[in-house]
């Protein structure tokens, strides 16, 4: 009976179990260095670091449910920030020019990348990376350091809680639940699944394979800017290195693979990717309380991740069925037992 238990749970489910034991673990540590886990300010303090990871890790859900990957994110994120701040220059009356021309120079960078992905068939590791080089030449070139300003109104954004929870988390929850409606009740959402499962396949099937995969990587920029925006509102200004300092794509990544979308693509979602962000904002938390030695930090990370896709290659395993109709003792078909012959 337990085995059938352990082999029906979904990855999502254990993604949400391992949250659980964070809590119960980090609750035990908190209390044990004189602090309370679930007082008002740390909750807000935990759902605030999930707001900027959960923007581009759900954007970078979409790209790896593709088969591709996006390591331009935190350059994104950086210029994101500085066009912003520069174009609001401290005045309210120029915060929504600056919202929008900020969004769309994050999904233009997005739609280069889906191009060159889908269309001129480069890796997306490769075109990410490539894009990535080219915007850190950019922000270094053109920005010295810090630039911009953010007014008062639009810094209330990353500042105003309702209850412990902040309204930067609310957004990145909406978020969340149109990127889930896409994927599970749009057609081109359902080819997104499709094509990073077997492109081929899903070629001979009808299905376009560029459009998803341009989508992906578009909505991926998208909301690596909406992330920059944060960060803006909390520093009110703009920084070239804000992004990078955060290791955004990586950590993205891993957000994601902890969630248990594979790699490969087509399997995954991005209910399993909030989980997974959380569980890094539980553990930073955590050890932000015990003064944890920042190398020590990424070794935790480290552990976490291995450990967590241990056990999802352990349980796809489990799943294979027999190779040729039997036990695991059958024989193969005579045909083939003539062929082995």
């Amino acid at each position: 009976m337990s085995q059938k238990s352990r082999r029906e749970l979904t990855s999502t489910g254990i993604v949400f179990l391992l949250l659980a034991l964070a809590l119960v673990v980090g609750a035990v540590l908190t209390a044990m260095n004189g602090r309370n886990f679930f007082s008002p300010g740390n909750i807000s303090a935990i759902l605030t670091g999930t707001s900027i990871l959960g923007f581009i890790a759900i954007g970078q859900t979409l790209v790896i449910l593709g088969a591709s990957l996006d390591l331009s994110v935190p350059y994104v994120t950086s210029l994101a920030s500085l066009v912003a701040g520069t174009m609001m220059a401290g005045q309210a009356g120029n915060v929504p020019l600056a919202v929008v021309t900020a969004l769309l120079v994050s999904a233009a960078i997005g739609l280069v990348n889906g191009l060159l992905v889908a269309y001129l068939n480069v890796h997306g590791f490769v075109a990410t990376l490539g894009m990535g080089l080219i915007l850190a030449g950019y922000l270094g070139t053109h920005y010295k350091g810090s630039a911009g300003s953010a007014p008062r109104e639009f810094r209330l954004v990353g500042a105003t809680n309702i209850g412990p929870v902040p309204v930067s988390t609310l957004i990145m929850l909406g978020c969340a639940a149109l990127v889930m409606l896409l994927l599970a009740r749009t057609r081109i959402g359902l080819h997104l699944y499709a094509v990073g499962g077997n492109p081929q396949v899903a070629r001979l099937s009808g299905v376009r394979t560029g459009p998803p995969i341009v989508l992906a990587h578009t909505l991926c920029s998208l909301l690596a800017g909406v992330a920059g925006l944060l960060l803006l509102a909390r520093l009110s200004v703009g920084s070239p290195t804000i992004g990078q300092q955060g290791g955004y794509d990586l950590m993205s990544i891993a957000a994601v693979v902890l969630g248990g979308t594979v790699l490969m693509g087509g399997k995954g979602n991005i209910l399993g990717t909030l989980g997974g962000v959380a569980i890094f904002a539980v553990m930073d938390n955590v050890m932000g309380v015990m003064e944890v030695n920042a190398f020590l930090k990424d070794v935790v990370r480290g552990l976490v991740i291995v450990l967590a896709v241990a056990v999802y290659a352990r349980r796809n395993l489990d799943r294979r069925p027999p190779r040729f109709g039997g036990g695991t003792g059958s024989a193969p078909p005579q045909g083939l037992q003539e062929v082995a012959g």
